[in-house]
C-alpha cells in the first residue's frame, strides 16, 4: 500500500486507490493532492467560486449568495464546502455542452423528481441566469407523468412562494 507520511488517512486512501486504479468518481481532481500540487486544488476551488458566482449573480463580499453550500456544516463536516465547489461547481458546473439555463433546470427537475428542499435554491438560480418564471413552471409541470402529483406540487408551492417574494408573475394567458 501506498502511505505518504504526514498526510490524512483520506489522503493516504487517495493514494492507494489511484495506486490500484481504483478510481470512483469523487475522486476526478485528486491527483492534484498526491502530487502535493495544492495549487491547483486552490484554483480549481476558485474556479467553483467563480462558477457559482456566475450563477447567483453573488458579489465577492458573499460569493456563494443564497446558496447554502455546506456553510451550516462547519462543525461537524468543515471540508464539505470545499467539496462541494470543487466537484459540483469547478468539474460538473463548467463542463461544456449545456448552457447555464440548461444546466439549472436539469438540476431543478432533478430536485423535483427527488422531492428535495434545495430546489427553492435553484428556482432562484433559474431566475438569476435568465430561466422565466413559466419556464421553470412548464419544467415542473412536464414532470407529472414521471414523478407524480406530490413531488409537483410542492414544487409549484416552493416556486409560486419565490414568485411572490420577487415580484414576479406567471403568464398563463396562453391556457385561456
Amino acid at each position: 500500500m501506498v502511505v505518504i507520511p504526514d498526510k490524512p488517512y483520506w489522503l493516504n486512501r487517495i493514494a492507494r486507490d489511484l495506486a490500484n486504479k481504483n478510481l470512483p468518481f469523487c475522486y476526478p481532481y485528486s491527483h492534484s493532492f498526491i502530487k502535493g500540487d495544492y495549487k491547483v486544488a486552490n484554483d480549481l476551488y476558485q474556479k467553483g467560486i467563480n462558477k457559482i458566482q456566475e450563477l447567483t449573480a453573488s458579489p465577492d463580499s458573499n460569493p456563494t449568495g443564497e446558496m447554502d453550500i455546506g456553510e451550516a456544516f462547519k462543525d461537524i463536516a468543515p471540508d464539505l464546502q470545499k467539496y462541494v465547489v470543487e466537484f459540483a461547481f469547478a468539474g460538473i458546473y463548467s463542463r461544456p455542452g449545456l448552457d447555464n439555463k440548461q444546466k439549472v433546470l436539469t438540476t431543478i427537475t432533478a430536485l423535483v423528481a427527488q422531492g428535495r428542499p434545495q430546489v427553492g435554491m435553484h428556482i432562484k438560480t433559474g431566475l438569476t441566469v435568465g430561466l422565466t418564471p413559466e419556464e421553470i413552471v412548464g419544467c415542473i409541470m412536464h414532470l407529472i407523468p414521471y414523478t407524480g402529483f406530490p413531488s409537483v406540487l410542492n414544487a409549484l408551492t416552493v416556486a409560486k412562494q419565490i414568485f411572490e417574494e420577487q415580484g414576479l408573475k406567471v403568464d398563463t394567458s396562453a391556457f385561456d
